[in-house]
């Protein structure tokens, strides 16, 4: 019998794009729901290995490489580090330091200017998610033509790219291993998610050791990212063999070690394990993508300037009591990675105390009340979030009356105990 074949590329935004229909009523994954999924990157992994990378630029063709880092990692001496490493392999480097978190469409248009005249071969994004969505955009811009804005959904790229590796030095966005950048109207702070698979990385390379110079909250917020990809992956409406899989191993590795690297910033073994499940929650996402939690905390992020990892931390706990409503088994399974014997009835509440017992550990706040939102806020808010693309996988649909619960729900303070569990080991 021949299988409709889907496609999913990409990584929580909020736009619109053509994805074939899914069935209103999804179950567990012996239902083999259909996917096409490829690994792109070739993805290095330990200790050290940034040395590698003029090797494998020359791998990869690179002869002349525009270095994509934000100010951050040049203070932290990682630039130089990448620098080093791919001058000491006969490159010709150029930087490009010129954006910040949450890169914009005019910061991608500098660094095009940049590109233009030095005209590299390949490109390398070391740094955050920032770091490497500024170069997937640089590289739509440079290698396509246009602006940023003429790549705005899935797959607008009209010829190759030049190749890309990414070396993250945090472990939150798993920007490395998708295909997609998020890049902000630099009018409207719109985010835009522009995605190709042409736009995918020739490799992403995890060196934990560059994670050890995190600030204490940066640390905490890309974590909580992490742990927010892992978790809503789990329960997509496209999830599939392939995506559970790089889920529930990813919120293992995060939630069995997120508190250990906050506890003790030096642990480099917990390091790694948020490195890599960070990594392979951006796998999954490009082949399941996210759900009502992105949807509901980008309206947070665009009105309140709420940084992500902590509008998403707050609004995750709720939405998993949503969806637990009709899927808790699918919660049971994924909580059970830290938890084995949670029972279905008691996941989705488990799970909702578990994250913001997280919350509390890494000093974030744990309301919307805490972050000046009110309750006026809320119809704005639920058109805004309603008009998400990522909310569309959400395995229960949604509307405005429940939107708009979402937000009310996450205005009452939450006070959970932190488990046992969680505490470092």
């Amino acid at each position: 019998m021949l299988v409709k074949r889907l496609r999913y590329y990409g990584r929580c935004c909020g736009e619109q794009c053509s994805i074939s229909p899914l069935p209103s009523r999804l179950t567990n994954v012996e239902s083999m729901q259909p996917f096409d999924f490829q690994l792109r990157p070739r993805i290095v992994f330990g200790e050290g290995v940034v040395r590698q990378l003029g090797t494998l630029a020359r791998e990869a063709g690179g002869t002349r490489v525009l270095l994509v880092s934000d100010g951050g990692v040049v203070s932290a001496g990682h630039f130089d580090a990448g620098r080093q490493a791919l001058e000491a392999a006969g490159l010709r480097v150029e930087a490009f330091h010129d954006f910040g978190e949450n890169p914009t469409t005019a910061m991608v248009q500098a660094g095009v200017l940049a590109a233009r005249q030095f005209q590299p071969d390949l490109l390398v994004g070391l740094g955050g998610g920032s770091s490497m969505d500024c170069c997937k955009g640089i590289n739509f811009v440079y290698s396509c033509g246009g602006t940023m804005h003429d790549y705005r959904g899935i797959g607008k790229a009209t010829t190759d790219m030049l190749p890309m590796i990414a070396v993250p030095t945090t472990a939150g966005t798993g920007s490395e291993a998708q295909s997609f950048a998020l890049i902000s109207d630099s009018e409207s702070h719109v985010k835009m998610a522009c995605g190709d698979p042409r736009a995918a990385c020739r490799v992403a390379l995890l060196d934990p050791v560059l994670t050890l110079t995190q600030p204490p909250s940066v640390t905490a917020l890309t974590g909580i990212d992490a742990l927010s990809h892992a978790v809503e992956t789990y329960v997509t409406k496209p999830r599939n063999a392939i995506s559970l899989t790089y889920s529930r191993r990813a919120f293992g590795l995060l939630a069995g070690s997120f508190a250990r690297v906050l506890s003790d910033p030096t642990d480099l073994e917990a390091r790694s394990q948020m490195q890599v499940g960070a990594c392979l929650a951006g796998l999954a996402i490009e082949t399941s993508m996210l759900g009502a939690a992105h949807a509901v905390a980008n309206p947070l992020t665009a009105r309140y300037d709420i940084v992500h990892g902590q509008a998403v931390g707050v609004m995750l706990p709720h939405v998993v009591r949503l969806n637990g409503s009709q899927h808790a088994a699918w919660y049971a399974e994924l909580l059970r990675e830290i938890e084995p014997g949670v029972s279905p009835d008691d996941a989705p509440q488990r799970l909702a105390e578990h994250l913001t017992a997280f919350l509390a550990l890494a000093g974030l706040k744990k309301d919307l009340g805490q972050l000046s939102v009110s309750e006026d806020a809320i119809p704005a808010l639920s058109a805004d979030a309603s008009q998400q693309w990522t909310g569309t996988f959400n395995p229960i649909a949604l509307d405005a009356q429940n939107i708009a619960s979402l937000y009310r729900s996450a205005l009452a303070p939450q006070q959970p105990a932190v488990n046992a569990a969680l505490a470092p080991r």
